[in-house]
């Protein structure tokens, strides 16, 4: 993944924003939003194209674009730096190969201590139970 070539093919849109800003907020679109053609990405490759077509499945549209927005800050600018951000998080995130788990057995010493414990806990129980007449 090359950071720099997917930043440039980034579009983003401004947009109103809603919440608290009074007269402020009617007249200026800070809210960014960043769309990325994953398909037609020159800055990813075919396997890691397929790898985020499958992780990020519910969030991207049927022709193949992922959009984040963000309206946390007031400035327009503000917005676009922290959408860039995610969205590179995003991707490095999703791109990342989870190691596979090996199964384990426990060992002879584990498995015979807990046998153990449990026979002393099975006494420690029968124990308490009054003693038959026989």
């Amino acid at each position: 993944m090359d950071k720099n070539l997917l930043i440039t093919e980034l579009s983003f849109k401004a947009v109103r924003s809603s919440g608290p800003g009074g007269q402020h907020v009617n007249k200026t679109s800070s809210k960014v939003e960043a769309h990325l053609n994953v398909i037609d990405s020159n800055a990813l490759s075919v396997s890691e194209k397929e790898r985020l077509a499958e992780k990020l499945k519910s969030r991207i549209s049927g022709e193949g674009l992922l959009v984040l927005s963000c309206s946390e800050s007031r400035s327009q600018h503000r917005n676009k730096a922290i959408v860039i951000e995610r969205l590179l998080r995003l991707i490095a995130e999703s791109l990342k190969v989870r190691k596979k788990r090996r199964k384990t057995k426990p060992s002879k010493a584990k498995v015979e201590k807990r046998l153990r414990n449990k026979k002393n806990h099975a006494l420690k129980k029968a124990n308490r139970k009054r003693p038959s007449l026989d």
